[in-house]
């Protein structure tokens, strides 16, 4: 038996329910994006995409940190243009296909959230941290604006308030990343778990399709113009209408009687 192996970067598990859990399990790192624990985020993301049941993801963390961005020591082993190039490229594809994901993805965050770990608290749909957690782009702390964390931050957050934690590097605490709209909830650390659970609860209450279509329309109409949103939301809206769970679901409320839904 080889007792050196590394345990996994990555611990990725789901449940009958159709909720996946990721963990980033680089604890003693401060669970820092390696290249391998991009690769093997990457990897899962796409085997969540293809499956089916999948319902809701949470991204979790083990120890004491979500997340410290990327691995500092790792990115000065070959400082060339070319290398950061493609780390940079491979951590946008993991941010977008977070985005991509038919279903819900809650980060559950304890601990710091610094540079790209805040971007990927950032990025998922939904967010749920213990009081003690604190959140930063400190990037600018080494010379190094956090540029893509940016993308992720200008679209949390009013412009001031990402400009801010941008050219400070200033941490801010979990109840104030709550009020600029980084979070959804905050709670006490013994109460994280509970939390997260009443936010999924809530989710699979409701047909996948319904959220399949409202999370993809969501994101695509941020980016439009007012009069593109409204038209590619109405066309959302009318294929969701003739949808067999969205006429269940009405059918219901005139009927007074709770929604029978199949999925």
């Amino acid at each position: 038996m080889n007792t050196t192996e590394h345990p996994p970067v990555l611990l990725s598990s789901c449940d009958a329910r159709g909720v996946w859990t990721l963990t980033l399990n680089r604890p003693t790192a401060f669970n820092a994006l390696s290249e391998a624990l991009l690769a093997a985020l990457r990897t899962e993301l796409e085997r969540i995409a293809g499956d089916e049941l999948a319902r809701v993801v949470v991204l979790a963390a083990a120890g004491k940190a979500f997340c410290a961005g990327h691995d500092l020591k790792e990115m000065r082993s070959d400082p060339s243009l070319g290398y950061y190039q493609e780390l940079f490229r491979q951590c946008g594809e993991v941010m977008l296909a977070l985005q991509h994901l038919q279903v819900p993805v809650i980060a559950r965050v304890q601990g710091m959230a610094t540079a790209a770990g805040c971007q990927l608290v950032a990025m998922c749909d939904l967010a749920v941290a213990a009081t003690d957690a604190r959140f930063a782009v400190s990037g600018i702390t080494l010379g190094l604006f956090c540029s893509t964390p940016s993308v992720a931050l200008s679209r949390n957050l009013g412009r001031k308030d990402a400009f801010e934690m941008l050219v400070t590097g200033e941490f801010i605490s979990a109840h104030e990343a709550r009020a600029r709209g980084l979070l959804n909830r905050v709670v006490d650390a013994a109460e994280l778990d509970a939390e997260v659970e009443r936010l999924v609860a809530s989710i699979l209450a409701k047909p996948r399709v319904a959220l399949a279509l409202g999370k993809a329309l969501f994101y695509r109409q941020l980016e439009k113009g007012i009069d593109a949103a409204y038209a590619d939301a109405a066309q959302t809206m009318a294929c969701n209408m003739i949808d067999a769970s969205a006429l269940e679901g009405v059918q219901a409320f005139i009927d007074k009687r709770p929604p029978q839904w199949q999925a």
